[in-house]
C-alpha cells in the first residue's frame, strides 16, 4: 500500500512541500489541508517561520503541530464555518488564516476521510493546481506580449531618432555648403574690390607720374631757350633745341598707356630670365611661361621698388593692371 507521501508526490506535489506537509500534520488529511492553505507560499517563506521556532500562542502564523502519542482524540467546532477539528492546534491555525475566532468543543469525533472522500479530495486539488499552472501560463503569454510590445515601441524610438539625427545632419551640412559658397562668394567680391582698388591707384600714380614727366620736359625747354637766348642763338637755337633733343638730354616719355609690351626681368631659383609680354599678359601667364622654361611652380612675384608683393590673387589681373609696364623687375618664389 502506497504512504502518503507517494500519495501526494503522484498527485503531483514537490517533495520537498509534501515531506514537510506529512511531517508538520502527520497524516494524508492535514498534510492535503496544509499543502491547501500555503499552496501560494514560496517553499523559503514557509520554511522561514521555523529557523527559530516559537509557540502556537505567541505566534498566531505558526503551522499545526501533528497530535502527540498519548492525546486523546478530541473535535473542536468552529461556530463562524461549521468546521471540525481533531486537535486543538489545528483550530488555532485555521483561527489565525481565516480570523475566525468562534469556536466550541464538540464531542463528535472528526472520523478520517474515506478512500472516496481521499479521492475527491484530491481530485479538487488537482483541479486548483491545473487551475493555478494554466493561470501563470496565461500571465507568462501576457507578460511575453507585452515585452514584445515594449521592444517594438523601442525599435521605433530608436528608428524615429535615427531619422531626425539624419535629417539634422543633412540640414546641417545643407547650412555649412550654403555658409562656405556665401564666404568664398565674398572673398571674390573682396578680391576683385582690392583689384579694382589697386588699379585706380596705379592709373592715378600713372597720371602724376605723366603730369611730372611733362612738367619736367616744359621746364627743360624753357630752361634751354633761356640759355640760347643769354649766349645770342635766339628763337632759332631755341626750335632746334626742341624739335631734336641733344644727346645727353633726357629723351620725351610717353604714358603708361601708350605701351603695348613690357619687359620684364624675372630673377629665379634657376638664375635670370629677360622676358617681353604684351601688357595684356596676366601674371597667371607669365608664371606658366616660367614654369615652362626652368620648371619652377610660381607662388607669388615680389617687386623691390616701389616694394610690392602679387600673390595668387593677383594672378588674374593684367601687367598693365598692375602697373609693371613698361619694364620691371621681379623676384620669383
Amino acid at each position: 500500500m502506497a504512504s502518503d507521501l507517494d500519495t501526494l508526490l503522484d498527485m503531483g506535489f514537490e517533495k520537498v512541500r509534501a515531506e514537510l506537509a506529512v511531517k508538520k500534520t502527520g497524516g494524508l488529511q492535514g498534510a492535503l489541508e496544509w499543502l491547501e492553505a500555503n499552496q501560494d507560499k514560496s517553499y523559503e517563506d514557509i520554511i522561514a517561520p521555523t529557523v527559530a521556532p516559537t509557540h502556537a500562542d505567541d505566534d498566531p502564523d505558526a503551522e499545526p503541530l501533528p497530535l502527540q502519542p498519548g492525546e486523546i482524540a478530541q473535535s473542536l467546532l468552529c461556530n463562524d464555518c461549521g468546521k471540525k477539528f481533531r486537535s486543538q492546534a489545528q483550530a488555532e491555525f485555521h483561527a489565525s488564516k481565516t480570523q475566525h475566532v468562534d469556536f466550541a468543543e464538540s464531542t463528535e469525533e472528526v472520523a478520517p476521510l474515506t478512500e472516496e472522500e481521499k479521492k475527491a479530495k484530491l481530485e479538487d486539488l488537482r483541479q486548483k493546481l491545473a487551475e493555478k499552472r494554466t493561470g501563470m501560463s496565461q500571465q507568462d503569454q501576457v507578460d511575453k506580449k507585452r515585452n514584445e510590445a515594449r521592444v517594438i515601441r523601442s525599435s521605433k524610438r530608436g528608428r524615429l531618432l535615427t531619422l531626425r539625427q539624419e535629417i539634422r545632419r543633412k540640414s546641417t551640412k545643407q547650412s555649412q555648403d550654403i555658409k562656405e559658397e556665401l564666404k568664398k562668394k565674398e572673398q571674390l567680391k573682396e578680391a576683385a574690390a582690392k583689384r579694382k582698388d589697386r588699379q585706380d591707384e596705379l592709373e592715378a600714380k600713372a597720371r602724376i607720374k605723366a603730369k611730372i614727366a611733362a612738367d619736367k620736359e616744359e621746364r627743360r625747354l624753357r630752361a634751354d631757350k633761356d640759355r640760347a637766348e643769354r649766349e645770342g642763338r635766339g628763337g632759332a637755337a631755341a626750335s632746334q633745341a626742341s624739335a631734336a633733343p641733344t644727346i645727353s638730354g633726357p629723351v620725351e616719355s610717353k604714358p603708361a598707356s601708350a605701351y603695348t609690351d613690357s619687359r620684364l626681368r624675372l630673377q629665379t631659383s634657376a638664375g635670370n630670365l629677360q622676358k617681353t609680354f604684351p601688357v595684356t599678359v596676366t601674371l597667371f601667364e607669365v608664371a606658366a611661361a616660367i614654369m615652362q622654361d626652368t620648371g619652377i611652380e610660381v607662388q607669388s612675384f615680389t617687386q623691390n621698388f616701389p616694394k610690392k608683393v602679387f600673390d595668387a590673387v593677383d594672378f588674374g589681373a593684367s601687367l598693365k593692371e598692375l602697373g609693371l609696364v613698361p619694364s620691371a623687375s621681379l623676384l620669383v618664389k
